[in-house]
């Protein structure tokens, strides 16, 4: 047992280090948006959309690819919205990541085309416990996997020939949110003698969770080949996306089987040709839901990346720029895209477009902030979880919600906060970045937060008169140590150049007095904070 963990560690390392190799040359930091499924069914609909992505302030747009109109009929290609896609994207200075949406998308197989649907003989498909066929080709069928591997390398082929330098397409995802549903696992015949090959139930028992865990294994098998055969043709970043198993649901109730996080060991064994297992993230509790797909190695494993933070989707809403900030930040995201964007209010993307503004300034001024190779962390507050404290060598800060500040109306006349949230990023020894929106961070040393007194603010931000809490304690030990003040707050802007140019000092009423650095909800910043220690 011993020696066989000692050998899958070795492979996941040398996994990982080929995987970090591939994503190494991408552009950092992707500043994404996925288009809604139809959005490129026509050359209309491509010229129409993507220069809108361009100046929506995007630098890649996930484009569907779709099996059933590339090959209407079987053997019979038509790359016509590919190359255009391309052709446009490169016009537009837009990088491309093709979506394949091949034999699964949202667990069924909608995106095959009309000869393989109607010929359920041939391309079977997967079953219920009872013998239910659903609408979902089975990936036990060897006949489902030729069909698919065909489509696949030749849109593989033709991405090769239009763009033979991946100048403009630089990633691919294959098929979609891969899962059973109705059933935690395929019982078609073919899954039957499988499963009993297998001798599943001897190893994993026989319940629910052990049948997604042979689908996974089973589903990551057959991308695979896919992975594979991409490799030969056009080796480029790939990875698959995953609808997530939220709300209490179990196996069959969600999209079971697919690259799940819980599920990330058999995936990476039958598909170690992705580089990545993402997130589609819809839910609530988005900094959660990252997390578990931030997934770095034990230091004493040399402290790799077991799987990069890569958010392939993500509602987008007003909270989409704050978020982006966030994964880039605490996670050294490799990117960020909200899905449907093309379909999006103008209200919706405009905090994705400045979002993406302060990243690609940030960007321009140390790459290496993108590269896991500089201390940053990502701040993402709502009316829930108003408050985090970071302490980094001998300064605690204390982050907060801008609306936790006693003086803005709009924090209790009943609305929903808005997320507020940022990237906050170590220059050096008490000098600091803060990127963003709608947060607050004040400065101290251990000692002084130690010996911090809570105070009951008013609106004008001094202490409420008369709060028992508020009055210092005549008895009060004397206090020690020392304290950290505000040396300077500039708001700032990266030139093309990469150099921080001075717009104006925060300071007085901008500062509260030296007290804290702060972005109000609604504007969007980057400031150079610098401390100093007294007396």
């Amino acid at each position: 047992m011993l020696k066989r963990s000692l050998l899958f560690l070795t492979l996941l390392m040398a996994m990982t280090l080929a995987a970090q190799n591939r994503l190494s040359p991408l552009p950092c930091p992707i500043l994404g948006g996925e288009l809604s499924n139809s959005a490129t069914t026509s050359i209309s609909d491509i010229d129409d959309v993507l220069p809108h992505m361009r100046a929506l302030g995007l630098n890649t747009v996930l484009v569907p690819a779709y099996w059933e109109l590339m090959e209407p009929e079987e053997s019979h290609f038509d790359y016509t919205l590919i190359d255009r896609t391309i052709e446009v994207a490169r016009r537009e200075h837009l990088q491309v990541i093709f979506l394949w949406f091949g034999i699964w998308k949202n667990s069924m197989s909608c995106y095959a085309p009309a000869w393989l649907k109607q010929d359920a003989k041939r391309f079977p498909r997967a079953m219920t416990a009872e013998g239910k066929p659903m609408e979902i080709a089975s990936c036990f069928s060897d006949n489902v996997l030729q069909a698919d591997l065909k489509a696949f390398s030749s849109l593989m082929n033709r991405i090769k020939e239009k763009d033979p330098r991946r100048e403009v397409v630089i990633m691919m995802q294959i098929e979609n949110e891969i899962g059973m549903l109705e059933s935690a696992r395929d019982h078609s015949p073919l899954a039957e003698k499988a499963y009993k090959k297998e001798k599943w139930a001897e190893r994993y028992g026989s319940d629910e969770y052990a049948d997604e865990k042979f689908m996974a294994l089973s589903y990551a098998r057959y991308v695979e080949h896919l992975a594979k055969a991409a490799r030969q043709i056009h080796d480029m970043p790939l990875y698959v996306n995953a609808a997530m198993n939220s709300r209490g649901r179990r196996p069959g109730e969600y999209p079971s089987a697919g690259p799940l996080a819980h599920l990330i060991d058999f995936w990476q064994e039958g598909a170690p040709d992705i580089d990545l297992l993402a997130p589609d993230i819809y839910d609530t509790g988005f900094k959660s839901w990252a997390s578990q797909y931030a997934m770095p190695l034990r230091p004493q494993d040399g402290g790799k990346i077991k799987n990069r933070l890569f958010i392939p989707e993500s509602r987008c809403c007003e909270n989409s720029g704050v978020r982006a900030l966030y994964a880039f930040g605490e996670h050294q995201a490799l990117g960020f895209s909200p899905f449907a964007i093309d379909q999006a209010s103008a209200h919706e993307t405009e905090s994705v477009t400045q979002a993406y503004h302060l990243l690609r300034q940030l960007h321009c001024y140390q790459p290496a902030l993108f590269q896991c190779q500089r201390k940053t962390w990502g701040l993402l507050f709502d009316q829930a979880d108003q408050e985090r404290i970071i302490e980094d060598d001998g300064v605690v800060m204390t982050c907060r919600h801008f609306f936790t500040l006693p003086w803005d109306p709009r924090a209790t006349d009943g609305s929903t906060w808005p997320e507020g949230g940022a990237m906050l990023i170590r220059l050096g020894k008490y000098d600091y970045l803060l990127a963003g929106s709608g947060v607050v961070v004040d400065f101290k040393t251990p000692t002084e937060k130690r010996q911090e007194q809570q105070k009951s603010l008013g609106e004008d931000g001094f202490a409420e008169a008369g709060n028992a809490a508020s009055q210092p304690s005549k008895a009060g030990k004397r206090f020690q140590g020392k304290r950290l003040g505000l040396l300077s707050v500039d708001e700032v802007e990266v030139s093309d150049e990469g150099q921080l140019n001075y717009l104006r000092r925060h300071n007085g009423d901008q500062s509260h007095q030296g007290r804290h650095a702060r972005i109000s909800v609604g504007e969007w910043k980057i400031l150079h904070i610098r401390l100093y220690e007294y007396p």
